[in-house]
């Protein structure tokens, strides 16, 4: 059984537009990590089936995350949209035939989202084997993974070492690391939340906001109700502050010199565009290419589809099929 400790692995699911937190956070880590390893990153389209959702809406998401990643940098790494590597499905149903009631009963994401509901779509409480499928596929011997995904990548491991004892070794157990801390962005109006992309709020920067609209946003962020300290300070007492001051930091600005909010709030706002502008202006040279973003995809997926064979095959073979 072979393993690749200098593999990297990430999906991202296209349910809503790439945020400046998923840029920080996500895509720049990423890009900066590409030398030296082999990189797979995809679009989790199959994730985003397990609620209600416009087909058409879904297909122009997927379109819009792959031009950004390209554009984000991603150009060293193997591309590929999770639904043209039919392998991903294919295994997720043999670790539903290893999973086990009690293990999905206890996932959070049915439990605070489906547990109860009668319209709960079959997919949302059985996604986490194909979330495993996902890893699994290309035998990386190390994930690592933040702690709103820890659960699942645990549940991995759980499968793997299941599937490995009941019907021979064809999985490669990942060990679960702990990825360096990166920024976490929060939301403008409620700087307690993440910054996600499936909220399409005020507080929320998508990466394709035009200057006019990120300056709006970033003037409409929570400061401080703190009447008499008015300090601009990183502070777990002034959490919209240290968000701001956050956002700043990480886009290259600096706060030297910063001694009122709404200084802070156009510096803020200058780092922001500046840190988009690029990343823009690529995404819509990209945009005008079509059959290049298609091109670059298609032989990702095609390279997908050779690597992912061989794991599902000896899948297969081993579990009597």
């Amino acid at each position: 059984m072979s393993h690749h400790r200098h593999r990297k692995l990430s999906l991202l699911t296209p349910s809503g537009h790439l945020t400046l937190g998923n840029l920080l956070g996500a895509l720049r880590p990423m890009a900066a990590g590409q030398a030296g390893a082999e990189c797979f990153y995809g679009i989790a389209d199959l994730h985003a089936l397990t609620t209600p959702h416009d087909p058409t809406a879904l297909r122009d998401a997927v379109r819009e995350m792959a031009t950004l990643l390209l554009a984000a940098g991603l150009d060293e790494s193997t591309l590929f949209v999770q639904s043209r590597v039919p392998a991903h499905a294919q295994l997720a149903y043999l670790l539903e035939c290893t999973a086990y009631t009690g293990e999905l009963n206890r996932m959070i994401q049915f439990k605070e989202k489906g547990r109860g509901v009668d319209a709960t779509r079959v997919s949302l409480y059985t996604y986490p084997a194909l979330m495993a499928a996902d890893i699994l596929l290309y035998r990386p011997r190390q994930v690592p993974v933040g702690a709103d995904q820890r659960q699942h990548v645990e549940l991995t491991r759980d499968l793997a070492i299941r599937f490995n004892n009941t019907y021979g070794p064809v999985f490669t157990v990942p060990e679960v690391t702990v990825p360096p801390v990166g920024a976490r962005v929060m939301r403008l109006d409620d700087p307690t939340r993440k910054m996600g992309k499936s909220d399409n709020s005020a507080g929320v920067v998508a990466l394709l906001d035009p200057p006019d609209v990120v300056r709006r946003k970033i003037a409409r962020a929570v400061t401080d109700s703190d009447a008499g300290d008015d300090a601009v300070r990183s502070d777990p007492t002034k959490p919209g502050v240290s968000n701001l001051l956050q956002i700043l930091e990480a886009c290259g600005g600096s706060a030297e010199g910063v001694t009122t909010y709404g200084a802070l709030k156009r510096a803020v706002t200058d780092a922001v565009v500046a840190e988009l502008e690029p990343l823009q202006k690529r995404y819509a040279e990209l945009a005008a290419d079509p059959v290049h973003v298609d091109g670059v995809f298609r032989a990702g997926a095609e390279h997908c589809r050779e690597v992912t064979a061989p794991v599902l095959a000896a899948a297969e073979a081993a579990i009597g099929l």
